[in-house]
């Protein structure tokens, strides 16, 4: 389609991607499909080394380039790889260095937010990655406020996801910057995925993001609320196990986990009631189970945590023919 002199010049933005060997496939291209449906990107793959780049799962990515071979570009995006939570290769860091200085924006998928921490660009700021990396993050680089639960994060120019598809949440939401919510909205409904996810990352794990406690009071309160959530975990209670008073309990949680005693044991509870659910027992029962106790607190801590209903969180987790077996059970 062409353009009329009498409308506006449309700026066609450049893009680079920062690969490399073992980066996850998904984490590059969910994100540049969102940019060739939107039409107006150009894009570069760029790794230290021009040409062939063998992602994890041993598909290659063809026509890599090399800093050198870049013009300037309004955005860099850092893809992602299970390696770089053991450590960041020296010529990535170089790479994304080059590349992020004279760069507008400078964004990561998933794992990729290691790369921006060890540059020391995300100090300050507030920035995600995979729920389950979320924890070593923040043990690495302390300096940097991980918000473990989001999809996507901006912080001035520093745009991070969360784990892998979210790189297309991501780069619909730089889409939406760039040239406005109309032209986000029908890229979304090309690739047939939400515009704006609804709840947080949370909602895809079973398992506590909480990083193990540096002290042994701490460890002692956490393995005793783990192993049994349904207990009497009032803050009186567990004061007590720990030998100190609810005061200093709660400056320890906040300390170490930046969140209250009480907020804690009720993310336990959420965590096992969600496996309950998927299990197989009614909201009833999971909340009774859990140590959430009724229907509604149940319900009240999927809002407050996860940003869903009990119910939308099944439909979207249990498989349709297990859901028409048990949805009477679990809606009552």
């Amino acid at each position: 389609m062409s353009i009329s002199p009498d409308e506006p010049q449309i700026r066609t933005r450049r893009v680079a991607f920062v690969v490399y060997d073992g980066v996850t496939l998904l984490d590059v291209t969910g994100p540049l499909e969102v940019l060739h449906q939107a039409g107006r990107y150009d894009v570069a793959l760029v790794s230290a080394r021009a040409g062939e780049v063998r992602t994890a799962s041993g598909v290659s990515l063809a026509g890599a380039i090399t800093p050198a071979d870049v013009t300037a570009v309004d955005t860099v995006i850092v893809a992602g790889a299970d390696h770089l939570v053991d450590g960041v290769p020296k010529d990535v860091l170089e790479v994304t260095a080059t590349l992020a200085q004279d760069a507008e924006r400078v964004a990561s998928v998933c794992s990729g937010a290691f790369v921006l921490a060890e540059l020391g660009l995300l100090d300050g700021r507030r920035a995600t990655t995979h729920w389950r990396h979320a924890a070593a993050l923040a043990r690495r680089y302390p300096r940097v406020r991980i918000e473990p639960d989001a999809l996507h994060l901006t912080d001035g120019r520093y745009v991070t996801s969360a784990g892998i598809s979210a790189g297309i949440d991501l780069t619909l939401a730089l889409v939406e910057a760039d040239h406005g919510p109309d032209l986000a909205r029908a890229v979304a409904r090309e690739l047939v995925v939400f515009m704006q996810r609804p709840g947080g990352q949370s909602q895809f794990s079973t398992a506590m993001a909480t990083p193990p406690p540096r002290t042994d009071q701490l460890r002692a309160i956490t393995d005793i609320v783990i192993t049994d959530p349904a207990a009497e975990h009032t803050l009186p209670n567990l004061a007590a196990a720990a030998a100190v008073s609810p005061r200093h309990l709660t400056r320890l949680f906040q300390r170490e986990f930046g969140i209250t005693p009480v907020r804690w044991v009720e993310r336990v509870r959420l965590d096992r009631a969600q496996q309950l659910l998927l299990d197989g027992h009614s909201i009833t029962a999971a909340a009774r189970l859990s140590g959430l106790g009724s229907d509604e607190t149940l319900r009240r801590a999927f809002a407050r945590h996860l940003g869903v209903t009990p119910s939308e969180y099944l439909r979207r987790f249990r498989t349709g023919h297990l859901l028409s077996a048990t949805s009477a059970r679990v809606e009552a």
